[in-house]
């Protein structure tokens, strides 16, 4: 990546220092400014640091994109704060101009460093080893001896110790290097996430998520109306989903009884049918968590569930007016005390509402406050308070809130268990609890870049092992002719790496290149006198 400093002019008249800033007038001079800053190495640090800062509210808070229902739920709680956090988007943090400004700035600065960086180090590859240096002696790591061998097979020689070296011949040298896979595997690395990150620009644009709840026995299609909250990309055809249907024969939830854990999930299963197309041939899943249902292209994954009541509503005639199940959310995972609202607008009179809570495990507490004690359903109760009126159902609504503005609050219900029936006050008609069913939530997720995604993620790890492991080096090898009539070679070392192992290497190179000249010879060379200095020593 391209670093930009700023540096102190000496020779600045006055002896004040030189502004940093752009240089040149005008747009061009600050575009080029502002050009180097961003695709500088501390603009993407900061940039990528940024983005995990950025992800962290979306990790504690409740997402849309997730789960509808829990939003709602931290709406209820927090009345006062969820408004605010829904103006700076915090429920929608990686949909959010503000994610997606930093998505983007980091992008283009990955590009702008890579880019400039690839082309670089191919010329590098391409160009010459570098010319050996004059003073072989300042190098970390310098090895000297004489031998009968001249110094043109002294330098064939060094050439075959230099295997697996780029060895170029310098007039009385050879200079060898090593360790180009280094760099190759950082540009890969950056490369990757460069991939990744369009990866994943790929799947939010051309893919889509969405949420849906599903009660035991009933099915679900996948089509635009059925979902209860979908977040297309810009680019997806919602008039062109995939036309498979889910049924979901049974739902087991299991929480722990006994212990320090008593009440918390043990497991999620749900049993579905499924078909890829409507009348298709039928196939059977069970979904538990991290165990999605995959479907001509799709993702459907098991979010959690919760508990659906049926009751029964008769008007004032004794006519069955209302027969099902009615999903009600979960204010804590805990207890599993659920709110839920139950709307009857054809009474053959006035509209009926009701606004329940419903206790999986019911009892009192000390003070005679009903609870519930554990999330199970091992002593379903539920208490009812009606309205009669006008539901308003003229204008767009959410299912599970009731509007009471033109309503009349009739009376609240006592404790209700499973078969107990309520008679509404004013002969207005009368409500039954007649069972309970299980309701899961899920969601779909169809994301062609999973698979790119995944492959630029492991390039990535291959890159980063390339730049951990690969050491770049290099090697000069000097033979010159010595006033003895013997030749003499210098061979010096640099590792580009603070590393141990490099001395160590480089010495075994000097000392089999000493046994190649001995066997060129009839006189053994002297034994090599290495030197070893700290890098970046002035001696």
């Amino acid at each position: 990546m391209t670093t930009t400093t700023s540096e102190t002019s000496e020779n600045a008249p006055s002896g004040k220092r030189s502004e940093p800033g752009p240089k040149g007038i005008g747009v061009l001079g600050w575009a080029r400014w502002i050009w180097r800053t961003l695709t500088s190495m501390r603009t993407a640090l900061i940039l990528l640091f940024l983005l995990a800062v950025g992800a962290i509210p979306g990790s504690f808070l409740p997402q849309n994109v997730v789960s509808v229902d829990q939003v709602a739920t931290y709406y209820q709680e927090h009345p006062d704060l969820a408004p605010w956090l829904d103006r700076f988007y915090l429920f929608d943090v990686f949909s959010s101009p503000w994610y997606g400004a930093i998505y983007m700035l980091l992008f283009v600065s990955l590009a702008g460093c890579v880019i400039p960086r690839a082309l670089v180090h191919a010329k590098a590859v391409r160009a010459r080893p570098v010319a050996t240096p004059r003073n072989l002696s300042r190098m970390p790591y310098v090895a000297r001896f004489s031998t009968d061998a001249s110094p043109d097979t002294a330098l064939e020689q060094a050439r075959k110790v230099l295997k697996g070296y780029r060895v170029e011949r310098y007039e009385n040298s050879v200079s060898g290097e090593t360790g180009y896979l280094r760099e190759a595997g950082n540009v890969l690395f950056h490369f990757a996430l460069l991939g990744l990150l369009l990866a994943l620009a790929a799947g939010a644009f051309f893919g889509y998520r969405g949420n849906m709840l599903i009660v035991e026995g009933d099915g679900f299609a996948n089509t635009l109306p059925s979902y209860d909250a979908i977040y297309p990309g810009h680019w997806t055809d919602t008039d062109d989903l995939a036309p498979f249907t889910i049924h979901l024969d049974r739902f087991d939830a299991s929480f722990i009884e006994d212990g320090n854990l008593r009440g918390q999930a043990e497991s999620y299963v749900a049993d579905l049918t499924y078909t890829e197309e409507p009348g298709g041939e039928e196939g059977t899943h069970k979904l538990e968590v991290n165990h999605p249902l995959s479907v001509d292209g799709v993702q459907v994954y098991l979010l959690g569930h919760g508990y659906a009541p049926q009751f029964e509503v008769r008007n004032a005639d004794g006519d069955l007016v209302f027969d099902q199940a009615v999903p009600f959310l979960h204010r804590e995972t805990m207890s599993y005390i659920s709110d839920g609202v139950i709307k009857v607008p054809d009474t053959g009179g006035e509209e009926l509402g009701f606004v329940g809570v419903f206790l999986p495990t019911a009892m009192e507490d000390a003070e005679g406050e009903l609870v519930s004690s554990f999330p199970g359903a091992e002593n379903p109760m539920v208490t009812l308070n009606a309205y009669q009126g006008d539901l308003g159902m003229i204008d767009p609504q959410s299912v599970y809130q009731l509007q009471t503005e033109g309503m009349e609050n009739i009376g609240e219900s006592p404790v209700m268990a499973v078969g107990d029936t309520w008679e509404l006050p004013d002969e207005a008609g009368s409500i039954t609890f007649t069972g309970v069913k299980e309701y899961a939530t899920l969601q779909s997720n169809r994301d062609g870049a999973r698979v790119p995604a995944l492959l630029a993620a492991s390039l990535a790890v291959v890159g980063l092992l390339v730049t951990l492991f690969v050491r770049p080096r290099r090697v000069w090898v000097r033979a010159t002719p010595g006033e003895d009539g013997r030749t003499r070679v210098e061979l010096a070392g640099l590792g580009k790496t603070e590393v141990a192992g490099d001395n160590a290497e480089f010495h075994e190179i000097t000392t089999r290149l000493a046994a190649r000249l001995r066997s060129e010879s009839d006189g053994g060379p002297d034994t090599p006198s290495t030197e070893t200095t700290t890098q970046g020593s002035d001696r």
